[in-house]
């Protein structure tokens, strides 16, 4: 089964969403696949929409010809007038790799409804759907009134083997200052300013902050946290790494205390899984995914998007009780123990794919 993955820019680029089209083709290709990647032209929301318009067929794919076509979603405002073009130099179909959508994230009206009619006018043209998670299928089939063919694949967590052992989550969780772990870009959609802005209520107690993501992807909302962070009287107890390279990473996450990522929308949250690798409680949102992978109060907390105060008396329990953050730790470690993994989800979006691809045949006749 020959197969291209259509993504923006680069395919080693730091994300989540990144991360599982890697996986997902490395996954394909030791199923058996042969995978080219094909790389669109990244840019600004309404500039991809108006290249949708006026780009031609890329050539790669015209030589290519692949049995199945795979497109990141969001890639949408780019596909949504060339996919036309492509069902003539294609018989397979087209699937859609759906992390969650544009419309979900925006948090301006006007943008989110823009996202959500373009959204559903690309989606309405594809064939198939592969998912990351319930959550994201759910949010997909309301928009469309109804179920599509698709499969849901969760990320796996196993490209992290942390060497942690239960002794060792126990030990950590008594030293020191609360040190609290944000990884993610530092966008407006990850919270930071959430966070930042209610440990500035925490600054009599006893914690550090550790920022591990690049600055560069919104500059003016990076500078506004570190404003943030200066007005509160906080920015000498907050670390700011800029991106970090996996051993980086590891070290991070097997030093800090809690993740705190309190997004205002995830799709899946991969970060989540990881921190839960290396026994590290999460406190999170109850936007989107995250509960899939964290039950609140098991293996750590989820609060309401923006709401300081809810995550100001969470961060303080993990402050004054350092037993609740070993059991929340220990049973992070476990739940992650018990995911699926990368194989597991490659090998379902494997049997899906050959399955969307006979039904097409079928569907061509003879």
């Amino acid at each position: 089964m020959k197969i291209a993955l259509m993504i923006y820019g680069a395919p080693d680029q730091v994300s989540g969403g990144y991360l599982y089209d890697r996986m997902m083709a490395d996954g394909l290709r030791t199923a058996g696949a042969q995978l080219e990647v094909l790389s669109l032209r990244p840019a600004g929301y309404l500039s991809c929409l108006a290249d949708g318009f006026f780009s031609g067929l890329p050539e790669a794919l015209r030589e290519q010809r692949p049995d199945v076509l795979l497109q990141d979603e969001l890639c949408h405002p780019s596909l949504l007038r060339l996919n036309a073009r492509f069902r003539r130099v294609l018989d397979g179909p087209i699937i859609s790799v759906v992390h969650h959508l544009r419309s979900s994230e925006a948090r301006d009206g006007r943008m989110a409804g823009l996202c959500r009619r373009m959204e559903k006018a690309y989606l309405e043209g594809v064939d198939g759907f592969i998912f990351n998670s319930r959550t994201t299928r759910a949010v997909l089939e309301d928009l469309l009134g109804g179920e599509r063919p698709s499969v849901v694949a969760c990320p796996g967590g196993d490209h992290v083997r942390p060497a942690v052992a239960d002794g060792g989550v126990r030990a950590r969780s008594r030293r020191g200052p609360l040190e609290i772990l944000f990884v993610g870009n530092v966008i407006p959609r990850k919270g930071l300013h959430t966070l930042v802005s209610t440990l500035g209520r925490l600054r009599g107690e006893d914690w550090h902050l550790t920022v591990a993501g690049s600055l560069s992807a919104d500059i003016p909302y990076a500078a506004q946290v570190r404003g943030l962070a200066a007005g509160a009287g906080i920015e000498d107890r907050v670390a700011w790494t800029g991106p970090v390279s996996d051993g980086r990473l590891a070290d991070l996450l097997g030093t800090s205390h809690c993740l705190a990522v309190p997004s205002f929308y995830e799709g899946f949250g991969i970060v989540y899984l990881e921190a839960m690798a290396y026994g590290l409680p999460v406190i999170g949102s109850t936007a989107g995914a995250v509960p899939e992978v964290v039950a609140d109060g098991v293996e750590g907390f989820l609060v309401a998007p923006g709401d300081e105060a809810a995550l100001a008396d969470r961060i303080g329990r993990f402050l004054r009780d350092r037993e609740l953050l070993a059991r929340m730790g220990l049973a992070a470690r476990k739940r992650y123990a018990g995911h699926p993994t990368w194989a597991s989800g490659a090998a379902l979006i494997h049997g899906f794919l050959r399955d969307m691809l006979a039904r097409k045949k079928r569907t061509a006749g003879p």
